[in-house]
């Protein structure tokens, strides 16, 4: 007798939770973060390579992360990277290593950034709505192939649909905190 699996539709529902907050880390706030470097990708000797693989990326105070380029040729290359990533960060050349001063957001921006996270949280609500629509299809699959009851298949619909209420809640708890960390002054 064939059995809906719940612990893989849980897995993949919580799949979207991980994807948006690793999304949002890449949100600018107002803080320094090194983790707002991870989606940069420098062309570095002939191929794009993610800006930890050719420098190191730290956060010395609260408002500056600086670049320690290990390779002098890269240095150029990793500047018009970060200058191109549409951070809004400029960075300032110091030997070797790059200073990327974190400017205080207006509310303009802020505003902007906010609607970028209900986006990256609306993406997360489809794919655990994708998930929920997989689960139900399997559930008709079973009962329709008599390995299911009526009553059971409805118990396990139900079940299916708090799984998805439960991830939704979550998203919106997250973007909840993420928002007010964006307009925080």
């Amino acid at each position: 007798m064939a059995k809906l699996d719940y612990g893989d539709l849980e897995r993949r529902m919580s799949g979207a939770i991980s994807a948006l907050k690793h999304e949002f880390t890449g949100l600018r706030t107002g803080r320094a973060s090194a983790s707002m470097l991870d989606k940069i990708t420098v062309s570095a000797y002939g191929s794009p390579m993610p800006i930890n693989q050719v420098a190191t990326v730290s956060v010395p105070e609260p408002r500056m992360i600086s670049v320690q380029v290990w390779d002098r040729t890269m240095l150029q290359a990793t500047e018009k990277a970060i200058r191109e990533s549409n951070l809004g960060l400029n960075p300032v050349v110091d030997g070797m290593m790059l200073r990327l001063p974190i400017p205080e957001l207006n509310e303009e921006r802020r505003l902007e950034l906010v609607k970028v996270a209900h986006k990256f949280a609306e993406q997360a609500k489809i794919a655990a709505r994708h998930v929920r629509r997989d689960g139900m299809d399997s559930i008709k699959k079973l009962e329709k192939a008599g390995d299911m009851s009526e009553d059971d298949s409805r118990v396990a619909s139900d079940k299916v649909q708090k799984m998805t209420d439960d991830i939704i809640g979550e998203v919106d708890t997250v973007l909840a905190k993420k928002e007010q960390e964006i307009k925080q002054v």
